[in-house]
């Protein structure tokens, strides 16, 4: 499930657990925010496209920390008129972690206790590992062409003694 948002001017397209960069918000680290400009929502092939934007729907994030962006450096010149100008910029950004898509009247609680229903429900199946010992051996043999040469070797020698004993 994924959305498409408008979010301080620019569209992302976000999907639950997403980390985000965004221009500065007006929110302090760690504060819940919603953003109910949802242009676009694909709910796994079924999708709801708003005009401008599709109502009761929210996307919920949380704000991880506040940082600024890389320098872009802006120079200006007119040649042959002694113009000349350097200007750096660095953006303001805000890293938003999404929560989750919001319908009509839903809160993000209620989308993660779902999640972790349904997590709890398919970890009842019974998980059948190979043996550590025996992936690991397989593994250091098929790894090491170095192993690989030194048991040719072996053989070779087992097969010239062999033929010296006949």
């Amino acid at each position: 499930m994924y959305a498409i948002v408008n979010i301080a001017g620019q569209q992302f397209k976000v999907e639950r657990g997403n980390k985000v960069y965004v221009h500065r918000l007006k929110a302090n680290e760690g504060a819940d925010v919603e953003f109910d400009d949802v242009l676009l929502i694909d709910n796994e092939g079924k999708i709801t496209i708003g005009s401008p934007k599709v109502e009761g729907a929210k996307v919920a994030a949380t704000v991880v920390q506040h940082l600024r962006g890389d320098k872009v450096l802006v120079f200006k010149k007119k040649r042959r008129k002694t113009y000349q100008k350097l200007n750096g910029h660095r953006q303001d950004l805000t890293q938003i972690l999404v929560q989750g898509i919001l319908g009509k009247g839903e809160t993000v609680k209620e989308k993660l206790d779902a999640k972790k229903h349904e997590f709890v429900i398919r970890s009842k199946k019974p998980v059948v590992a190979a043996p550590v010992a025996e992936v690991e051996e397989e593994t250091v043999v098929a790894k090491k062409p170095a192993a690989k040469k030194a048991l040719a070797k072996k053989a070779t020698v087992k097969k010239a003694t062999k033929k010296k004993e006949d």
